[in-house]
């Protein structure tokens, strides 16, 4: 079965929940798109907003004081809110990753091997066992491995150790300088060793919310070997499907999994800042032109807040005294603005509760944006 590209958008929005919003609990809707990204605090919320019927930051909040979404370093070593039951297997499939980079060049220079790791992070988890600040786990780093050990040290352990990041009385649940606390629920991993049914836990829950997708959209998803990933898939026999994608290359997915034609119509969406479907993917053309991309990713790593028409990128939003200001790279039409500020309406509403100039220390990549787009006070 080959699988065009107006498919593969379609299928990324409708298992996103971008194609309506559906009436989801917090926690039923982080699981259902897997897990949203949460490098900049408000992110998650926004990214809720667009989701979920009824969604109130409170909703959040309680998420993640109840624990039941967590907030952790995971795929791509980034910061991601993922559904509870959902963490072990997905910090386990991470393990290889996390100690490839969390244990290598930079933890050595402290003068730290992978065997002090894992002596170290038993002991960081017994300290971590009730909520500690940031300002705590240095000063445990700095007490156990000395003020020459300690930045290169801890900055290893705050990754590779299975800790989850603690909510405050911050304006969207945490700060930037974050608190931590033991994940628990079992003995944390060891060594660089596959662990196959967690690769093939993580795999079969993206497939579901990203898919159909390519071993290189998978490994670049959650930055695992391509090798590995591969060797997974193949090992799943009927439980995955494959198909041709529009390049001929060979797309998986989960059998019966929603795929709906090219022309369902997709309404348009003020997404969040780094919001999964820009960086769950190795061909991001599924969702940014590629002419669009270098405006939208930046080359430090900042993915912009993007407006979302007919299922792609079609400029930025940022927020500003007056409301949302939204610039369009190409011309769209008058409903399209339409619907454009009716979202802006909802999502000023949702902004000014809590932090109406949301974004507001990225408002200087909006002076590197080439000229000629259209630009409008929604």
């Amino acid at each position: 079965m080959t699988i065009t590209a107006g498919e593969l958008n379609r299928a990324t929005l409708s298992r996103q929940l971008l194609l309506e919003r559906a009436p989801l609990s917090v926690p039923e809707g982080v699981r259902r798109v897997v897990a949203l990204q949460a490098q900049h605090p408000a992110s998650p919320y926004v990214a809720l907003w667009n989701r979920l019927t009824d969604f109130t930051p409170a909703d959040l909040d309680a998420a993640f004081a109840e624990r039941a979404v967590v907030k952790a370093s995971l795929m791509r070593i980034t910061l991601h809110a993922v559904h509870a039951e959902d963490y072990p297997a997905f910090r386990a499939a991470m393990q290889p990753t996390l100690y490839a980079s969390r244990l290598g060049a930079r933890f050595a220079d402290a003068g730290l091997t992978p065997a002090d790791a894992e002596e170290l992070v038993l002991e960081l988890l017994a300290f971590a066992g009730r909520p500690r600040t940031s300002a705590e786990m240095q000063a445990w780093a700095e007490e156990r491995l000395g003020a020459e050990k300690k930045d290169g040290g801890w900055w290893g352990l705050k990754a590779y150790a299975p800790l989850h990041h603690v909510p405050t009385d911050a304006t969207w649940s945490f700060g930037h300088r974050p608190s931590f606390v033991a994940a628990g629920g079992g003995p944390a991993p060891v060594g660089r060793a596959v662990d196959a049914r967690a690769l093939r836990t993580l795999i079969l829950r993206y497939l579901a919310g990203f898919g159909p997708a390519s071993v290189a959209d998978v490994a670049q998803f959650a930055l695992v070997q391509r090798g590995s990933v591969r060797t997974a898939l193949q090992a799943m026999g009927e439980a995955v499907e494959r198909l041709r994608g529009p390049d001929g290359g060979t797309l998986f997915d989960l059998p019966d999994a929603p795929r709906p034609s090219a022309d369902t119509p997709a309404p348009p969406r003020l997404m969040a800042m780094w919001d999964s479907i820009l960086l769950a993917y190795a061909d991001r053309g599924r969702v940014i032109p590629p002419e669009y991309r270098p405006w939208v990713i930046r080359r430090n790593g900042d993915v912009l807040p993007t407006l979302l028409v007919d299922g792609y990128v079609a400029g930025v939003w940022r927020s500003t005294a007056d409301g949302i200001e939204a610039t369009a790279f190409h011309p769209l039409s008058p409903a399209t603005w339409d619907g454009l500020a009716a979202e802006a309406q909802s999502l000023t509403a949702l902004l000014g509760g809590r932090e109406a100039a949301v974004y507001s220390r990225y408002h200087h990549w909006w002076a590197k944006l080439p000229g000629g787009g259209e630009v409008r006070m929604l």
